[in-house]
């Protein structure tokens, strides 16, 4: 069974990147039943047949065993702060829980729907943990009666919308995570309440635009994931706001361009991942806003020529340009040779032109120094 919630660390802070794999089904086909025959209910294995010859009375200890077999799985304890449920055949949310608890985990389950008051008398609710469930909608009244809520995970559904008022009464919310839905599209209103959100997860849905300024309220946003999504381009102004943001995951969109002003709106920069799209080129001094930048990774796109941020005072930049096609000409190795990164993947980044150079990696060729380039290097 996949690992529940307690068994994983959540919201990692990200320097070397995994793969985002979809999570196996959680819901194990129900085996036929044979129809030569009136069936015996089934049991676990090796449990013994609780059928009973006619007329013959149940001892007490027997009885007390089948009441305890009967009990709903997951049944609430009273006066717990956390609520855990991973039972496969759950159907339907959990009630009576005390108004004591504090964090709520219903995940890898057979939940489909939520009703308006599923959370009403858990006014100390922080933590609503229900991915991998069947989840297709959600009630705009939903999170209305937890207005304390911190963290808010609904990866692994089968969410293609959220009503627009969704988030009215979650100020408090600081981890939002939305990953691997089917949304099509973002709704400004949804952000609209969510000043103190510093997480926001996107990943693996169908997103194929960002309304200009759509993050705009999310002034305490540090952590924004859009990998795998359908972004062919990041429109001007889809980071505006953003003035806090360390950490931006655009890997897996097939992008295709860059406006020049891009990341002008996110200058607290730290961590940036832009591999496995479709950049041909980068407009000059696209990343010259990011004074602070630490991890660059530009791999598996179709690069000729590189721009690089500021030359860092502190530490070297972590830089990943593996897979491209790239031109070994002087542009290219005068502004390795003067940024001086820490080169990931160097045996995986090769020359393509020209045929002299061809196969060897460019760390190599570039440090060197022997082809005349100095005329070439940045200005100071």
């Amino acid at each position: 069974m996949p690992m529940s919630w307690h068994q994983r660390q959540r919201f990692p802070n990200r320097h070397v990147r995994t793969s985002h794999q979809p999570t196996p089904s959680p819901h194990p086909d129900v085996p036929p039943r044979r129809r030569d025959g009136p069936q015996e209910p089934p049991r676990a294995a090796g449990k013994p047949s609780t059928m009973m010859p006619p007329g013959r009375i149940l001892p007490p200890l027997l009885l007390l065993l089948l009441a305890l077999s009967a009990v709903t799985p997951c049944t609430p304890q009273p006066n717990a702060t956390r609520f855990v449920c991973t039972e496969p055949t759950l159907s339907t949310f959990p009630t009576g829980l005390p108004p004591t608890t504090t964090a709520i985990s219903v995940e890898f389950t057979a939940l489909s729907t939520l009703g308006p008051s599923a959370l009403r008398g858990l006014p100390r609710l922080q933590e609503l943990h229900l991915s991998s469930n069947r989840l297709a909608t959600l009630p705009a009244a939903l999170l209305r009666p937890v207005p304390t809520l911190l963290v808010l995970d609904l990866t692994g559904n089968l969410l293609a919308d959220l009503p627009s008022t969704i988030f009215t009464s979650s100020s408090h919310l600081q981890h939002l995570v939305l990953r691997q839905n089917r949304l099509r599209a973002l709704r400004p209103p949804w952000f609209q309440p969510l000043s103190r959100l510093s997480w926001l997860d996107l990943a693996a849905n169908a997103l194929a635009e960002l309304p200009p300024a759509v993050f705009h309220p999310l002034r305490s946003l540090q952590s924004l994931d859009l990998s795998h999504n359908r972004l062919a381009a990041l429109a001007l102004g889809s980071l505006a706001g953003l003035r806090a943001l360390e950490r931006l995951d655009l890997e897996g969109n097939g992008l295709e361009t860059l406006p020049p002003a891009a990341f002008e709106p996110v200058p607290a920069l730290r961590f940036l991942f832009l591999q496995h799209n479709e950049l041909r080129a980068l407009p000059a001094a696209v990343f010259a806003p990011l004074h602070h930048l630490r991890v660059l990774d530009l791999a598996r796109n179709r690069l000729r020529a590189l721009e690089l941020p500021p030359r860092p005072p502190g530490p070297v930049l972590d830089l990943d340009i593996s897979g491209n096609p790239w031109a070994c000409k002087c542009p290219l190795l005068a502004l390795l040779r003067w940024a001086a990164p820490r080169l990931l993947a160097a045996h995986c980044t090769l020359c393509a032109t020209p045929t002299a150079l061809r196969g060897q990696e460019v760390a190599a060729v570039s440090q060197a120094g022997d082809m005349g380039c100095e005329q070439h290097l940045p200005e100071h």
